[in-house]
């Protein structure tokens, strides 16, 4: 059993890359598919697909390098709240991430959206993490 899903996410996927795999497998949930959802419309990955089993599911990301380099996309991913310290923001108080080049999910009443749309539609919520 894993204490907390998203780090578990994000450590997959960390791993993945450093490991040069094209797709990685994660098991699926709510909050992982809309977070998997939003890296695919921001850039940060190349294609995804939700697959259903008798168990919660699966997703399998197919992650984005970049052709010249072969670096991946993803340069960082981090948890901002977490269990233990949870980190909760204002629309106002969103911090920019790396100099606005890279994206804050945040879980709002409203949903699971990127801290641009938040601050766009006033909401604050639970800073989740930060990815450039």
């Amino acid at each position: 059993m894993v204490t907390d899903p998203i780090a578990d996410f994000l450590t997959r996927i960390r791993n993945a890359q450093m490991a040069n795999h094209r797709i990685v497998e994660i098991p699926a949930s709510n909050l992982k598919k809309r977070i998997t959802e939003i890296l695919y419309d921001k850039g940060y990955i190349l294609k995804y697909k939700f697959e259903e089993d008798k168990k919660q599911g699966l997703i399998k990301i197919a992650l984005k390098y970049d052709a010249a380099t072969k670096l991946p996309v993803i340069q960082s991913l981090e948890r901002v709240s977490r269990p233990g310290l949870r980190s909760y923001a204002k629309p106002g108080d969103f911090k920019r991430v790396k100099n606005g080049l890279g994206v804050a999910i945040v879980s709002t009443s409203k949903g699971v959206m990127t801290d641009k749309e938040a601050k766009a539609q006033n909401v604050g919520g639970e800073v989740l993490c930060n990815i450039y």
